[in-house]
C-alpha cells in the first residue's frame, strides 16, 4: 500500500456515518464501566479469599458463557433485530450490576453473588459482542471495515483497560460497591445510544432456513469447512488460553510478587490498555504495509515476548511494559481476524458462523483462567507466565509456516473467484 492509499484509508474514519458514531459511543461508554468491573471483581474476590483458585473462578464465571451460549447467540443475531436485542441486553446487564452493588452494600455480596453476576454479565457480553461485530458491516462502508473495527476495539480497550480500571481501582478503595454501580449506569447510557441507531442488519434467511438445530449447524458446517477460518479459530483459542491464564492471576502476582496495592493493579491494567489503544490506531496501516500473514506472525511474537518478560523479570516497570506489548499483539490479531470473518462469511450466515468462531476461540478463556489459578496455587504465578511463553512460541512457529504458504491471500482469492462465478451465473 502506498502512502497516499494509506492516507485515503485513514481519512475513511471521518466518513463512517452517524449510526457508526452511535455504536462507537455506546462501546466507549459501556467499556468505562466494564473496565471498572474488570479491576473491581478480582479485588472484591481477593478481599473475600486469598485462594488463587477462588479468585480466578470469577474470571471463569464470566467467560464460561462464551462456550455455553456462543452458538445460540449467533442464531439470535441472524433471527432477531440486532439493535433491539442489544438494547434489551444492556438494560438487563444494568440490573445485574445494580443487584451486585446493593448486595455489597447490604453485606450479602459474597463470592456466590459475585460468581452469579459475573456469569450473567458474560452471557450479555457474548450476545452483544457478537451482535456488534455482525452489525458493523451494515452501518460502515466496506472499505472502512478495518478502521471501523479498530476504532471500536480502541474505544473498548481504552475503557476496559485504561480509564475504567483506574477509576474502578480508585473508587473500590473508597467503597467496594461503587465500581459496579458505575457499570450499571454506563449500560443504561449504552442502551439509549444503541436505540437511536437508524440502520440495522436485515433479517435475511439463506437456503439453510429450517429448524433451530439445522440453522445452528449451518454456521458450524460452513466455518469448519473453511480451512483458513477454522485454523484461525483454533489458534485464537490457544492464544486466549495462554493470555487469560496470565490475566486471571495478574492480581495475585501484582500483590504478592510486585507488592502493589489496588491502585497499582489498576495502573498495570492501564498499561495494557495503553498498548491496546496504540495498536488500534496504527494496526490497520501496519497490517496493510506488512500483509496480514506477517502481521499475525508478529502478534504471536509480541505475546511471546510479553509472557517471557513477566516470567523472568519481577519488576512493576517490566510488568507494565510487558502488558503494553501483550495488548499490542492481541488487538492487532483481533483487527485482522474480525475483518476476515466479516468479508469471507456469507451475509446470511454471518451471525452463526461468527458465533461458532467465537465459541472455539473464546473456549480458551475459562480453561485458561482455571488453569492459571491451579498452576499459580501449585507452583506460583511466574510459572503461569513461563508456560504461556512456551505455548505462544509454538503458535508463532505454526503461524510462520502458514504465512509461507500464503494461506490468507489464497483464501481471499478463492472467495473473490467464487463471488465472480456466482455473479456470472
Amino acid at each position: 500500500m502506498t502512502a497516499s492509499t494509506a492516507e485515503r484509508a485513514g481519512s475513511q474514519q471521518l466518513r463512517l456515518g452517524g449510526d457508526f458514531s452511535r455504536l462507537w459511543w455506546s462501546a466507549a461508554i459501556s467499556s468505562l464501566g466494564d473496565g471498572a468491573t474488570i479491576a473491581a471483581s478480582p479485588l472484591l474476590a481477593s478481599r473475600l479469599t486469598d485462594d488463587p483458585r477462588l479468585i480466578g473462578a470469577a474470571s471463569v464465571a464470566f467467560t464460561a458463557p462464551f462456550i455455553l451460549f456462543g452458538i445460540p447467540a449467533g442464531l439470535l443475531g441472524d433471527r432477531l433485530d440486532i439493535r433491539k436485542m442489544m438494547v434489551r441486553v444492556d438494560f438487563t446487564r444494568a440490573v445485574v450490576q445494580a443487584v451486585l452493588a446493593v448486595g455489597i452494600i447490604g453485606g450479602w455480596g459474597g463470592l456466590p453473588l459475585l460468581y452469579g453476576c459475573m456469569f450473567l454479565l458474560g452471557v450479555g457480553e457474548v450476545l452483544n459482542r457478537n451482535a456488534a461485530q455482525v452489525l458493523v458491516p451494515f452501518i460502515a462502508p466496506k472499505d472502512g471495515l478495518s478502521i471501523a473495527n479498530a476504532r471500536i476495539m480502541g474505544a473498548q480497550e481504552a475503557g476496559t483497560g485504561f480509564v475504567g480500571p483506574l477509576i474502578g481501582a480508585l473508587v473500590f478503595s473508597v467503597a467496594a460497591a461503587l465500581p459496579f454501580g458505575m457499570d450499571a449506569a454506563t449500560f443504561l447510557c449504552s442502551a439509549v445510544l444503541v436505540s437511536r441507531i437508524r440502520r440495522t442488519r436485515p433479517i435475511e434467511h439463506g437456503p439453510d432456513r429450517g429448524g433451530v438445530m439445522s440453522e445452528m449447524m449451518a454456521g458450524a458446517t460452513w466455518l469448519f469447512s473453511h480451512h483458513l477460518l477454522r485454523s484461525l479459530a483454533v489458534v485464537s483459542c490457544v492464544i486466549n488460553l495462554a493470555g487469560n491464564a496470565m490475566l486471571a492471576v495478574l492480581v495475585v502476582y501484582s500483590g504478592k510478587v510486585l507488592h502493589l496495592g489496588a491502585f497499582g493493579y489498576g495502573v498495570l491494567l492501564a498499561c495494557q490498555a495503553l498498548g491496546a489503544v496504540t495498536a488500534s490506531r496504527f494496526a490497520p496501516a501496519l497490517t496493510a504495509r506488512l500483509g496480514r500473514e506477517a502481521a499475525l506472525v508478529a502478534t504471536a511474537v509480541l505475546i511471546t515476548v510479553s509472557e517471557t518478560v513477566l516470567a523472568a523479570v519481577p519488576s512493576a516497570y517490566a510488568a507494565g511494559a510487558a502488558l503494553m506489548v501483550f495488548a499490542c499483539g492481541t488487538v492487532t490479531w483481533n483487527i485482522v481476524v474480525v475483518v476476515l470473518r466479516q468479508t469471507l462469511v456469507p451475509q446470511h450466515l454471518l451471525g452463526r458462523a461468527n458465533s461458532v468462531y467465537r465459541l472455539v476461540a473464546w473456549g480458551g478463556l475459562p480453561i485458561g483462567a482455571a488453569t492459571g489459578g491451579f498452576v499459580a496455587a501449585a507452583v506460583g504465578t511466574r510459572a503461569v507466565f513461563g508456560a504461556g511463553a512456551v505455548v505462544m512460541a509454538l503458535v508463532a512457529v505454526a503461524l510462520l509456516m502458514g504465512a509461507r504458504r500464503q494461506w490468507i491471500t489464497r483464501a481471499q482469492q478463492s472467495a473473490e473467484q467464487a463471488l465472480l462465478s456466482a455473479e456470472a451465473v
